[in-house]
């Protein structure tokens, strides 16, 4: 069946998932920490130095809220390898635990009939089982190729987060590994397009690309050295959209405007000067 606009409103079953430090570790390798200044990201790389207790990139949230994706059962059936991600917001409610435990609930917040594909809008609510208090929340979008003209309401265009016409304040560079889609996928997001030749280039790729949500943990990582101080209590949002694919191995390069009290614009550049995180937004505590 095609894409059923109707499904806005669906919810997906409550999912459970949980974690602990192997898996915090392993996600904050996956997006490169202690790449660059091993010292620096100790916090985030280890559990066993006397001299920093362990604590969780802020990113790890996206990888955490897993069973928000159960919500796009309610769409119809589709081609998953026409399937782009296309924004990824999420908002922390305070630091996540080094181990712990989340229900997630996922709802389908949006249906956009863009003409070459249609937009899925997911919001999703994750909710710490120990405590009863919601942990983290995340809204993404998908762009699946060829399920557009259902006739449909375009939604929401325009720019948006632009960043301010002047030099950015800050600009921090990362360089990712060639495997670096290898030890990502290790956290959870197996998709073929990411370490199958064959299938990615079914997608159209030369060769696998680097997963979007990474790219956007080593974009995280940025924002929370530059503008947090490294501490993820500070770390209060981030939004942002994908532009355009990473291959494992380009360096990242992520500018940052500040542009008020708490909140900066940031946009993520790859090796060749192309833009592949754009309109992005962080919040954070000053």
């Amino acid at each position: 069946m095609p894409i059923n606009p109707d499904a806005v409103g669906s919810k997906g079953q409550p999912t459970k998932h949980s974690w602990g430090s192997k898996d915090a570790i392993l996600y904050a390798l996956g997006v490169g920490a202690g790449a660059v200044d091993p010292l620096t990201e100790l916090a985030f790389t280890t559990e066993n130095t006397s001299d920093v207790d362990q604590q969780v990139l802020p990113t790890m949230a996206v990888v955490l809220a897993v069973g928000g994706a159960g919500a796009f059962g309610s769409i119809g059936t589709f081609n998953p390898a026409m399937l782009v991600h296309g924004e990824q917001a999420i908002t922390l409610h305070g630091p996540i635990p080094v181990q712990g435990e989340v229900e997630t609930v996922g709802e389908i917040t949006a249906i956009w009939d863009k003409g070459k594909g249609a937009v899925i809008e997911v919001t999703s609510t994750s909710t710490d089982t120990a405590t009863g208090n919601p942990l983290f929340s995340s809204v993404m979008s998908a762009f699946i190729r060829g399920e557009g003209d259902f006739g449909g309401e375009r939604g929401p265009s325009g720019p948006k987060n632009v960043a301010p016409d002047r030099e950015a304040d800050h600009i921090v560079t990362y360089q990712t590994r060639p495997d670096q889609a290898l030890i990502y996928r290790l956290s959870g997001d197996r998709n073929p397009l990411h370490s199958d030749p064959a299938f990615a280039a079914f997608g159209g790729f030369d060769r696998p690309i680097l997963h979007g949500l990474c790219s956007y943990g080593f974009t995280g990582r940025a924002l929370l050295h530059t503008l947090c101080g490294s501490d993820p209590a500070r770390f209060g949002g981030m939004e942002a959209r994908f532009s355009s694919p990473v291959l494992p191995g380009e360096p990242l390069t992520v500018k940052m405007w500040e542009t008020g009290d708490g909140e900066a614009i940031f946009q993520t550049a790859g090796g060749d000067g192309r833009t592949v995180i754009d309109a992005g937004r962080l919040t954070f505590t000053s």
